[in-house]
């Protein structure tokens, strides 16, 4: 097997998108060599722990209301292209996310941390969940089947916070600016949101090269 590590944010649309064409790929070509981990890169790392109004954080990030609309309408047409409910009106809050992938985290321990990366893609972007609030996240994991007990009291301590934040900072010590980035072998670097075609074709060769050994 090949290891592709996926440096993603949960509030990030394309780190949506981009999971959902990975997935499309891997799905037509169940013989893929990859097994798949992600790591935790915050988008925001100096976000309120309580978040903020998602409106004001779109329009400072992106220079004014017209700017937002102008990024979020592509993010839009890109996501009803692929069929994925995303519900920006029910997006009300912008959250801190280090809460989330220490729940990611812990998830990974566990062997289900596809699932829960799944879970919160769904809960903010389809019902508008805020993923800062730690009910919520416990909510997320119960249905995962995480024990509830163990994450809320995990989540009321500071429980690898400092795990979180250090793995972010060795990706940007990597020089990674973005999410999502995919890493293949701890060597090639694929940025971005890639279309399923342009994973059919990494697999594809690496499929060839794993044959030649």
């Amino acid at each position: 097997m090949i290891k592709l590590d996926i440096m993603s944010d949960p509030i990030c649309p394309w780190c949506y998108i981009g999971k959902t064409h990975l997935e499309k790929a891997l799905a037509e070509h169940p013989d893929h060599p990859f097994t798949v981990e992600w790591h935790p890169f915050q988008l925001n790392p100096d976000m309120p722990a309580e978040g903020m109004d998602r409106r004001v954080y779109l329009e400072r990030k992106f220079g004014g209301k017209e700017a937002a609309i102008k990024v979020y309408s592509q993010i839009e047409q890109t996501a009803e292209a692929l069929g994925l409910p995303i519900d920006f009106a029910a997006m009300k809050r912008t959250p801190n996310t280090i809460d989330a992938h220490r729940l990611i985290h812990w998830a990974g321990l566990e062997q289900k941390q596809n699932a829960v990366v799944d879970a919160l893609f769904q809960a903010y972007f389809c019902m508008g969940i805020d993923i800062g609030n730690r009910e919520a996240l416990c909510d997320i994991a119960e249905v995962i089947g995480l024990e509830r007990d163990v994450i809320a009291r995990l989540l009321s301590s500071d429980a690898d916070r400092a795990v979180i934040q250090e793995r972010d900072a060795h990706s940007r010590k990597m020089g990674i600016t973005a999410v999502p980035t995919f890493i293949i072998a701890n060597q090639h670097a694929v940025p971005g949101a890639q279309p399923p075609e342009v994973w059919t074709s990494i697999i594809s060769e690496l499929q060839g090269q794993l044959a030649e050994t």
